[in-house]
């Protein structure tokens, strides 16, 4: 996809939603043969661009920093038709057609929808106007550049890796931060308690200050700065506020449609929803895993790859893409931390040692590796992927001993 392309009008795709999935998923696409036209709909007005980097790369690195997907040209060489900053208001599945705010209609043989999700908002805060910050697009990591800088003092609402990778890029930046979390401890939807724990005291390190099992009871404004009040009595003052307590899915077209929606925009494994010509993929979709015998959600940039690529084979060709382990990352505190498979285990083994700033942790259920952690060492995760795919039940003196290439135990 390297030339100028030119579409055929006999069959048009219309992919709502232009971020990472739709962007990959439109790609993917032509990469199949699909000669038709390829409409990407989204409402940022940015060309497509990946969300990982805005709490790390484009907060540290200077102005120009780019994190999209594709050059600039990439879609006018493949015939991808843009119609960036606009919004979708309703979709017709009876005529097939889309309509957008500004009352255009579109028209489409099959759909895409990778509406994705939003951030989930904190009325507590968001009523304080000034000074009170989210992180989900481009243009929040724009407006979040000038509030982290030296000396500054940052309250953080939310333990998950957002929050984490806010507050170590914060502290990166020579701000004082200080991290709320209702929970009693960090990360926990997405990873291991051991590994949770690690996290945390590399952060206190670095002098990051928790306050766990603390729900907040008010925010106010006073003498130019935050006041959170927390249901333990304590009061903590800062500069600004930056919250992060999860998202809420974009799914209001799909229910609007007539669509099954249970917890995400419910799909098969082809990535087909509950009408023949209609698909999701990406944060929105929750899909049918056989092997597990229930539908999965997941919110990661590798699920938004590889099941836009899914849901654009099944488009062009009908052929569904096999499943494969969930795999996310995050950078903090200068280290790489990679995560697949569960992060609930019967049990976790650890290859090297937590004191070192390398090792890998392996979750094992009922004799079987079910889940896995590398920290700086990420070399070992194609290997407990493959182990975890395949249910394996390898010797645990082989996976306990750093000294052993894993390699082995996946031939």
């Amino acid at each position: 996809m390297t030339r100028p392309y030119s579409a055929d009008a006999s069959e048009v795709f219309v992919i709502i939603g232009a971020g990472q999935t739709g962007a990959t998923a439109a790609a993917e696409m032509r990469q199949q043969g699909f000669s038709g036209r390829i409409i990407l709909i989204g409402e940022e007005p940015h060309l497509p661009y990946e969300r990982p980097p805005l709490s790390k790369d484009v907060l540290l690195q200077p102005a120009n920093t780019r994190c999209q997907i594709y050059p600039d040209t990439f879609y006018s060489d493949n015939a991808i038709e843009l119609r960036l900053g606009h919004r979708v208001t309703d979709l017709n599945l009876t005529l097939r057609q889309v309509v957008l705010a500004n009352g255009e209609v579109t028209p489409f043989d099959k759909l895409l929808l990778a509406t994705g999700s939003r951030v989930r908002r904190y009325p507590l805060l968001d009523r304080l106007e000034r000074d009170v910050y989210t992180l989900r697009t481009l243009d929040d990591a724009e407006a979040l550049k000038p509030v982290l800088q030296p000396g500054k003092r940052i309250l953080i609402v939310g333990g998950g890796v957002i929050g984490l990778e806010l507050a170590s890029s914060a502290v990166d930046l020579g701000a004082q931060v200080q991290v709320i979390e209702q929970a009693p401890r960090l990360m926990g939807r997405g990873a291991p308690l051991v590994v949770a724990d690690y996290l945390q005291e590399s952060h206190r390190q670095r002098g990051v200050h928790f306050h766990l099992g603390a729900g907040l009871i008010s925010a106010e404004r006073g003498d130019g700065e935050i006041v959170l009040t927390l249901d333990n009595g304590m009061c903590l003052s800062g500069d600004a506020v930056i919250y992060g307590i999860g998202v809420e899915l974009n799914t209001e077209l799909a229910s609007a449609a007539g669509l099954a929606v249970d917890k995400g925009v419910l799909i098969n494994e082809h990535c087909r929803t509950s009408h023949p010509s209609i698909y999701a993929a990406g944060d929105v979709a929750s899909q049918w895993n056989p092997a597990l015998e229930q539908y999965v959600r997941l919110e990661t940039w590798e699920n938004a790859k590889n099941q836009a690529i899914a849901a654009a084979q099944s488009m062009v060709s009908g052929v569904a893409r096999s499943f494969e382990v969930p795999w996310f990352w995050s950078d903090q505190c200068g280290m790489n931390i990679q995560l697949a498979g569960s992060s609930v285990a019967q049990e976790w083994l650890v290859r090297g040692q937590l004191s070192d700033s390398r090792f890998t942790l392996i979750g094992m259920t009922d004799g079987r590796v079910v889940g896995a952690v590398t920290v700086n060492n990420g070399r070992d995760m194609r290997s407990v992927k493959t182990l975890i795919a395949s249910q394996a039940s390898p010797d645990r003196a082989l996976l306990l001993d750093s000294t052993k290439d894993l390699r082995r135990l996946v031939c």
